[in-house]
């Protein structure tokens, strides 16, 4: 499984960017696909994932601002993020599994696959 994250880049503080993360190989419907996103220093930080057949989950630094959706013919998870705020500058990991069960999702070593990283920087 191969994971393509894009999208990221340059936004001021209560502006939006859309984030993609295309996935090839193995993959499939039933694979839960996930967002995470890692600042100097800190750990890295669950925002979303989305599960079949749409349920969809998000960090409490992000609910109501970040709306992840996903298009299964093409193999494609997108992270709408508005409202965006400085803290929130990282790079962002989408990251996909066929195996964990939904109490895990939140945590990043339940992930086999991880794309390389977009960054996101939110800055005036």
């Amino acid at each position: 499984v191969q994971l393509q994250a894009s999208g990221g880049g340059l936004a001021q503080p209560g502006g939006s960017l859309r984030l993609s993360c295309a996935a090839a190989g193995r993959t499939g419907s039933r694979f839960v696909m996930g967002w995470f996103r890692q600042a100097p220093g800190k750990e890295r930080e669950f925002v979303s994932a989305i599960r079949w057949p749409d349920f969809k989950y998000y960090g409490d630094s992000v609910k109501g601002r970040f709306t992840i959706s996903r298009d299964n013919a093409k193999n494609t998870v997108t992270l709408q993020m508005n409202s965006l705020k400085p803290e929130g500058s990282a790079v962002y990991y989408c990251a996909a599994d066929n195996t964990l069960i939904t109490s895990s999702l939140r945590q990043p070593s339940a992930y086999d696959y991880w794309g390389q990283g977009t960054q996101v920087t939110v800055s005036s």
